[in-house]
């Protein structure tokens, strides 16, 4: 079967789609949700097929939205209409076993059964064999400023099938739509298309083929690449040459500013950074950004103000906690987990202590939680804050840990140390 039909293959469109509806997301320019878009492929697959085939598909622009950074900044993101998505989603799945066998091993991104921790556990291990010079090479934009003609050159040598490079290119060129008006993309793989990161991954792995030839260890998730050398001479070096490379060869372009030649302890990578324990190996802790960007998370779910229902907010809780536990389980956090368990229980006790609202109500649910007339009479009568009244020893026994986790709350170092791996 030739590729183009493989892709066409009504099991294969079929699995692209449940993956399209399973990353959910909101409508391109033409406004066909993904709810709508079973019906709408039902209505009309053969006659997308027979365009396709015929070379007579077009897809829409892509609809331009700004994603705001930590910095401030903006992420600019393009978001296909649905049917496009389901389409080079269809692409990607035929393409991917196919490029799999080319792609290194120490390539991690965008890829199946590879992960960001699987890139952190590589890149120690290289670090403490000895590497521990760290070229940090930033790409410029990288989304947006692949040659469309270098990267089609190069898929050529794979796929042969004229057909699917025809569909490839359309897809890249099908222009963007900005506040109502459009514009051409004559560079670029737009981030937020289904087929965006194998194709950076295409076109990256040309330069993972240079690093191997040159027999360099590195690191690479997406368009993050660390290269490890053993001397600061050879970093110097390696910059250098790979940057030429980068900007000649693959027609890229490097952030002077951001690249940097820099030991382990000076570098954040995938949201980590990199400690030397007594035993002079390095280990991973979660960058100071990355901690920084959970507390202020934690500050929207623990505001006081917030007017909604505490077994929601336990667990909008508890969804947070495991993700960012889940995603740091192999860094060393044992203090801050607990510091940070401390931290919210204080401030779930803050939320509770201002919905009881009324000296009365707070009066009968002290004593109702075990705390003597005395001391219940003068805590609900306290003339203090709520956030100062939540830090006394009465308040502490009343709504206490136990309880506040009977109630839903996660308890940070607990699931941390449930799914903790040791490296």
């Amino acid at each position: 079967m030739e590729l183009l039909e493989k892709i066409l293959d009504n099991n294969n469109l079929y699995r692209a789609y449940e993956q399209v509806y399973r990353n959910k997301g909101s409508a391109g320019i033409d406004g066909i949700t993904i709810e709508e878009v079973g019906y709408y492929l039902y209505q009309h697959k053969e006659e997308i097929k027979e365009q396709i085939r015929n070379r007579k598909y077009k897809p829409l622009p892509v609809k331009r939205v700004e994603i705001p950074k930590e910095n401030g900044k903006t992420r600019e993101l393009g978001i296909p209409v649905v049917v496009d998505r389901v389409i080079q989603q269809a692409i990607s799945q035929i393409l991917t076993p196919i490029y799999e066998q080319q792609f290194s091993e120490s390539s991690y991104g965008f890829r199946p059964n590879r992960s960001c921790e699987m890139a952190v556990v590589k890149l120690l291990e290289l670090m403490n064999e000895g590497n521990d010079w760290i070229v940090d090479i930033d790409l410029e934009r990288f989304f947006d400023t692949v040659h469309h003609d270098r990267l089609m050159n190069i898929v050529s040598r794979t796929v042969s099938d004229g057909d699917v490079i025809s569909l490839i290119r359309k897809f890249l060129v099908s222009g963007v739509m900005i506040q109502g008006e459009y514009e051409d993309t004559t560079l670029g793989t737009p981030q937020g298309g289904n087929l965006s990161p194998l194709l950076s991954n295409i076109m990256l792995n040309e330069l993972d083929k240079e690093l191997e030839t040159r027999n360099l260890n590195f690191v690479r998730y997406a368009d993050d690449c660390l290269i490890v050398v053993k001397s600061e001479k050879a970093a110097n070096r390696v910059m250098t040459s790979i940057t030429k490379f980068i900007e000649k060869k693959l027609g890229l372009k490097v952030n002077v500013t951001k690249s940097k030649v820099a030991k382990p302890s000076e570098i954040k990578y995938l949201g980590f950074e990199f400690y030397q324990n007594k035993e002079n190996q390095y280990r991973p802790i979660p960058h100071l950004k990355s901690v920084k960007k959970f507390i202020r998370k934690l500050r929207v779910l623990l505001c006081r103000s917030w007017s909604v229902k505490l077994d929601i907010r336990m667990l909008r809780l508890k969804q947070l906690i495991h993700g960012w536990v889940n995603y740091f389980k192999i860094a060393d956090m044992k203090t801050l987990m607990k510091n940070t368990d401390r931290a919210i229980r204080r401030k779930v006790r803050v939320v509770i202590w201002k919905q009881w609202k009324k000296t009365t109500t707070r009066y009968e649910k002290l004593m109702k939680l075990g705390i003597g007339h005395h001391d219940a009479y003068i805590t609900a009568n306290a003339n203090r804050g709520y956030y100062h009244v939540s830090h006394t020893s009465v308040i502490e026994r009343a709504i206490s840990k136990q309880r506040l986790n009977k109630r839903g709350l996660v308890n940070m170092l607990d699931h941390y140390l449930k799914v903790h791996t040791v490296i």
